[in-house]
């Protein structure tokens, strides 16, 4: 029987020149969020992230430091990067390295076929070039340095000196495809998304396009050229390949011809802005000469912001994400992040604001809204749900915005908009909260002859235990430690199965708890915190 295909998304792979910080870590929990919506639709995911461990950029930092390139990635990797997945609460599926065996074998073959077709040639490189973005600059694209750097040319992202290169280097024929890339942006706008970026891409492209240089020959850190070991790959087009090594490029049989199959092409691309020429340009290019279908969409989000600065730690910029989790709590972080910035925009970090809205949202909003409930279940029903009866308009309209909700945020993750997804939602944090207000349960319970199995009383609180089902199945992905206590709260899991499990299509739908299940008043979803010393 056929396989079915998969969401495959994946982050870019991360350099291993210094530790993550939030910057990284935005990229992550947008992928992690996207990638258990999708679960929760009951499809095939596959979900990909990890490190890329060539180039000079890190061959300089391993020499900095007193170790090899090799040493310090596998340094890095165990004890930063891997970690802070674990830190972020990421259930990806595969952690590619650059290093690994399987990924050079793949793209060596990769390459030695583009070469044997003509698609690759031998010239010479003379231009500008950024360590710290290991990457070939335009002389459109430095800028003219001041102060220290006063007659030198700088790199507009990283504000440092670019090296001047004058190296014989192998060239893919990217020119070649000009034509093709323009017509993919024109017959598939979503290819590259927000519409900011793929304006800025056909640009760029219209612009003229140069063939690249792939190759360096004054270091070694890096794979080889098959033909030519004196050279070794252009560590962009290396690591752009890692989205195919890892699920099995060039396999004829076995598990990673399989995985191909059920995987390729990618759906979505995340990437941060500044790197989205690689990926909206050179790879669709590469992809064309080998053959192979492209993925569907390349989405640029934009950057976070400190004090008005790129978060970078080049420029002491960058906050690590245990700084912020240690607080917080990683529920917090991810969801701080993905509702205050909108996805595909630049947007600024400060302690006051995610502790304002830790507060507000958070702790007042969803997490009282929880509290309450199972304390009135407790109190009125000796914590047992009980049988509702007829519900009245205020019932309805509560169901209707859970529905509304559902199919909203629903819509939102396949724009690839969490931000929106998640305001979606918390329409239904804010109407239950209401609701609890106009019904005054606490006023109902006074008058005994509405206190009974089928009472108003019922009715109200086993309304207000479905508003919660429906968040603890929009929010799993989002807050997954929060939704998982309140599942176990709802006693959801003996009746309805793990919360993982349950799919988004029914979340939305009102009835589901059965009475006679077992709520329980656990521990507040999210304390009240002292604000952070900063």
């Amino acid at each position: 029987m056929a396989q079915t295909k998969s969401f495959y998304l994946t982050t870019p792979i991360y350099y291993v020149n210094d530790a993550p910080h939030i910057g990284h870590a935005y990229t992550t929990v947008a992928a992690d969020v996207l990638t258990r919506w999708h679960r929760q639709r009951q499809e095939s995911v596959w979900f990909l992230t990890g490190t890329d461990e060539h180039g000079q950029k890190v061959m300089n930092t391993a020499e900095a430091n007193g170790v090899t390139p090799q040493e310090w990635a596998d340094r890095l990797v165990e004890s930063a990067w891997k970690p802070v997945l674990e830190t972020l609460d990421a259930r990806n599926d595969d952690f590619i390295r650059t290093t690994q065996e399987r990924h050079v074998d793949r793209v060596q073959s990769f390459i030695q076929r583009l070469f044997d077709a003509g698609e690759i040639y031998e010239g010479k490189y003379e231009g500008y070039y950024c360590v710290g973005c290991e990457e070939f600059k335009l002389e459109g694209e430095v800028l003219d340095g001041e102060g220290d750097y006063a007659g030198q040319k700088v790199c507009p992202i990283h504000s440092r000196p670019v090296e001047w290169l004058e190296e014989d280097n192998y060239f893919f024929r990217m020119s070649a495809y000009t034509d093709r890339l323009l017509a993919l942006y024109e017959e598939h706008p979503e290819f590259v998304q927000p519409a900011s970026a793929r304006n800025e891409v056909i640009s760029f492209v219209k612009s003229g396009m140069k063939d690249l240089s792939i190759s360096r020959n004054t270091f070694d850190w890096g794979i080889p050229i098959p033909w030519d070991s004196s050279h070794v790959l252009y560590v962009w087009f290396d690591a752009l390949l890692n989205y195919a090594t890892a699920v099995g490029l060039g396999d004829t049989e076995g598990e990673g011809a399989e995985r191909f199959a059920q995987v390729w092409p990618p759906n979505v691309h995340l990437v941060g802005k500044d790197i989205l020429r690689f990926h909206a340009v050179i790879w669709p290019a590469m992809l064309m000469a080998a053959g192979l279908p492209l993925p569907t969409t390349v989405f640029a989000h934009g950057w976070l912001l400190v004090g008005g600065e790129k978060m970078s730690k080049s420029k002491l910029t960058g906050i690590a994400p245990s700084q912020i989790i240690d607080h917080f709590g990683s529920d917090a972080f991810r969801y701080y992040f993905m509702r205050a910035i909108s996805f595909g925009s630049d947007g600024s970090f400060s302690w006051e604001d995610m502790s304002a809205r830790y507060a507000g949202d958070l702790a007042n909003g969803l997490g009282n809204l929880a509290s309450r409930v199972a304390a009135m279940v407790g109190k009125y029903f000796g914590g047992v749900l009980p049988e509702a009866g007829e519900p009245t308009q205020l019932e309805t309209d509560l169901a209707a915005v859970a529905a509304k909700a559902t199919a909203d945020a629903d819509a939102a993750i396949d724009r690839i908009a969490p931000h929106e997804a998640i305001s979606a939602i918390w329409t239904l944090v804010d109407a239950a909260n209401h609701y609890i207000t106009d019904t005054e349960p606490w006023k109902v319970a006074k008058d005994e002859s509405q206190t009974g199995q089928g009472g108003r009383l019922a009715t109200i609180l086993v309304t207000a235990a479905e508003a919660l089902r429906s968040l603890a199945v929009l929010l799993h992905p989002v807050i997954p430690q929060a939704t998982e206590r309140l599942w176990e709260s709802l006693g959801a899991e003996e009746r309805l199965g793990a919360l993982d499990a349950q799919p988004v299509s029914g979340a939305g739908t009102f009835g589901v708890l059965a009475a006679g299940t077992t709520i329980t008043k656990g521990a507040v979803l999210f304390p009240r915190l002292e604000d952070p010393e900063v």
